[in-house]
């Protein structure tokens, strides 16, 4: 799948400093997002700083990528906003820096109208799947969000803008 050809793009928002998604953070991920409607994809070339053990990109990056695109599904595909409550994480292979990565994620399970189990998958340029995830998120509606303090006026609007995609 050619994610510029075969999905629509979803915007980022420029208001932010998000580590995973925020085109503005310069020492960030700078993660892109696109979907086919049921998935949600990001590819990624972690940059050399974000490197763990022996060329390695660290577990801790990787897990980042992996609550992030299962953050954005949930955002895309439930139209809710999310807060990641628990994850759990199988790293299956090494995964490299400077490699081009595909990250995908979807929705498993919607466990009543205030939580969604996702699935997160990391592959290398070959396809195999070097990391994999399920976690549990919170998701509320924007006015929940707003009355909580999650989310500013702000963010509402850019959140509405992906909804309506």
């Amino acid at each position: 799948m050619e994610l510029t050809k075969d999905c629509k793009r979803l915007p980022n928002n420029e208001t932010h400093n998000c580590f995973g998604c925020s085109p503005v953070n310069p020492s960030g991920l700078q993660m892109n997002f696109y979907t086919n409607g049921s998935s949600v994809y990001s590819e990624i070339t972690v940059p050399k700083h974000l490197c763990g053990w022996n060329n390695l990109i660290h577990g801790g990056v990787l897990s980042t990528i992996l609550d992030e695109i299962m953050s954005w599904a949930a955002i895309y595909l439930l139209k809710r906003i999310t807060l990641t409550k628990s994850m759990a994480i199988d790293f299956l292979k090494p995964v490299y820096i400077g490699h081009k990565l595909k990250a995908e994620g979807k929705v498993l399970e919607l466990k009543g109208k205030h939580e969604a189990v996702m699935e997160g998958i990391l592959s290398n340029n070959d396809g195999t799947i070097c990391t994999r995830s399920t976690a549990n998120f919170a998701i509320f509606s924007p006015a929940v969000a707003k009355r909580l303090g999650i989310a500013n006026e702000a963010h509402l609007n850019w959140f509405e803008r992906i909804y309506n995609i």
